[in-house]
């Protein structure tokens, strides 16, 4: 009996650690959602196209383009058949650069934009960028 009960306590510990492990992993798919959530109120017209160079990131290319990093997630959101994840822009990939003022002049698309943010700001504290995280949560409360 002692050894069933180690057993089955053996196995409940490693279904344990298997689930605890991928509970909080940031998937493809965990933007997926996103970009399906929000990406319907995304004002498009009088976008920009850019072409990711060498050394880039969203939050370089974001600063050059609003004038604040914080406001990748929009890139992100409009460019969501290219970007699958924001580690993961490479050189060669074309960005849609949505309009920020059309957007923000709209309520609907406003919206969306704080919701993105905020969604993206819960991925950047799992991914422990408690710094980037909460930046991204004063750009949202400031929409």
């Amino acid at each position: 009996m002692k050894k069933f009960s180690l057993f089955v306590a053996l196995i409940i510990g490693a279904v344990l650690v298997v689930s605890c492990a991928s509970a909080g992993k940031v998937t493809d798919e965990t933007f997926a959602k996103i970009y399906d959530k929000y990406y319907e109120n995304l004002i498009l017209d009088g976008a920009q196209k850019y072409t990711v160079k060498s050394g880039d990131s969203l939050t370089s290319i974001s600063r050059s383009f609003y004038g604040d990093g914080y406001y990748y997630p929009l890139i992100m959101l409009a460019s969501k058949d290219v970007v699958a994840d924001p580690d993961k822009i490479q050189p060669g990939m074309v960005l849609t650069i949505p309009d920020l003022d059309k957007n923000l002049s709209n309520a609907r698309s406003t919206g969306s934009i704080k919701g993105v943010i905020r969604d993206c700001a819960g991925i950047e504290d799992s991914r422990g960028r408690t710094a980037t995280a909460q930046g991204l949560r004063n750009i949202a409360a400031s929409l």
